[in-house]
């Protein structure tokens, strides 16, 4: 008997995934925010490749079947559960293993340059201005990853490699990785810290006006997990009243950053758009691990990357 073709439905973003290797293996859709409702009881495979989008949340508990597999071409996947999604039979998967040396490579670099002081140094040299400054030596200090995911190792085995004394902090102590109640001992000592956890209810403003209140004058904080991590009044007034040395945001509560926010004009705050993990190539990248997914998964195979759906990432790192 002939096996139906399985039918795959991309909520796109542009540009649009490089699936030429499935064709004639899978019947390929297309929807957007608007169609995705009426589309989802059709299909077979859900593929989130617009992973700015609320859509699948809002869409999913309605009516009519629901879609074997989903993957999100990101790490978290706070954007697209709901209720009716994490106790469905529905295996989500993510982009695990894309984005992590790109992110720990991006943290060491905003490390150096706020050690070295390069914004300063810029902007000196948009003024032409000479000013002899001194700078940090990274080597020998200590900082502080939270997330233990292959993210949160990549940073942890990219700042040890530069001479930092890293710990390294997650969900459940074991061998290498310290558990949440000793976090803020190891804020109290760290001179970088370094967000890296996905968004669960356990880690949502976990950085608050506490947190940045336990940590060293001379510490800088760095968030690339994301934004609602922290609150972003509270890093502010952290920087503003100088409890910490400086910070760079590259996720935000809300993307992009509106023009407005008073974000842009906080003292010692690096702002950059959510380009942390985006190095030349990376969709590809992203489009060929959800190819390769596909053909292990129609031909019945198991499927790597399966997402925890109730603590909200993939289990057992």
């Amino acid at each position: 008997m002939t096996t139906p073709t399985p039918t795959l439905l991309v909520l796109d973003a542009e540009p649009l995934p490089r699936l030429g290797r499935l064709t004639g293996r899978a019947r390929i859709e297309h929807a957007d925010g608007t169609t995705l409702a009426e589309r989802l009881p059709h299909a077979d495979v859900l593929l989130v490749w617009d992973f700015t989008s609320h859509a699948v949340r809002k869409a999913w508990p309605g009516g009519g079947p629901r879609p074997r597999w989903v993957h999100t071409a990101s790490a978290g996947v706070d954007h697209l559960m709901c209720p009716e999604l994490a106790e469905s039979d529905t295996v989500v998967t993510n982009a695990r293993g894309v984005f992590d040396q790109p992110i720990a490579e991006y943290v060491a670099a905003l490390v150096l340059a706020m050690a070295k002081d390069l914004p300063t140094t810029l902007r000196l040299q948009g003024e032409r201005t000479w000013r002899h400054r001194e700078s940090l030596r990274v080597a020998g200090t200590r900082a502080c990853v939270v997330g233990s995911g292959p993210i949160g190792r990549a940073i942890a085995g990219t700042l040890k490699a530069l001479g930092i004394t890293t710990a390294l902090v997650g969900r459940t102590p074991r061998t290498g990785v310290h558990g949440p109640g000793e976090l803020d001992r190891l804020l109290a000592r760290a001179d970088w810290v370094v967000a890296a956890a996905p968004l669960t209810d356990d880690t949502r403003g976990m950085f608050d006006a506490r947190r940045f209140g336990v940590m060293q004058p001379s510490a800088r904080f760095v968030n690339v997990g994301r934004g609602q991590l922290v609150v972003e009044d509270a890093l502010a007034e952290a920087l503003t009243r100088r409890w910490i040395a400086g910070a760079a945001l590259d996720v935000f509560s809300h993307e992009p950053l509106a023009p407005d926010s008073p974000l842009w004009r906080v003292p010692d705050l690096i702002v950059s758009p959510h380009m942390s993990g985006d190095t030349v190539g990376w969709r590809d990248e992203l489009g060929a691990q959800f190819v390769e997914l596909f053909e292990s998964w129609a031909a019945g195979g198991p499927l790597a990357n399966v997402v925890d759906k109730k603590r909200g990432y993939v289990p057992g790192h």
